[in-house]
């Protein structure tokens, strides 16, 4: 009867542990998708600085030419 008992209490454990086992492949699996998902996200924010710099770039160049268009503009009319 005690063996029994022991037996009981060992393949309990047993489940217990498989049920661990399982739970954590599952956490792994889970922690390799965010770290591929943060590292997608982490290149899309990247592309996202180099646009958004080429972008202020342009605008610069933009308020630039406008500028000077501007001062020959007030050049001409002050002539």
């Amino acid at each position: 009867m005690e063996n029994e008992a022991f037996l009981d209490q060992f393949t309990a454990i047993e489940r217990k542990i498989e049920e661990l086992i399982g739970i954590s492949t599952s956490l792994q699996t889970e922690n390799l998708k965010l770290h591929d998902k943060i590292k997608l996200l982490e290149e899309e924010l990247h592309q996202k600085k180099v646009l958004d710099q080429h972008q202020a770039e342009e605008r610069a160049l933009i308020r630039s030419r406008i500028d000077n268009l501007l001062a020959k503009l007030k050049g001409v009319t002050r002539s």
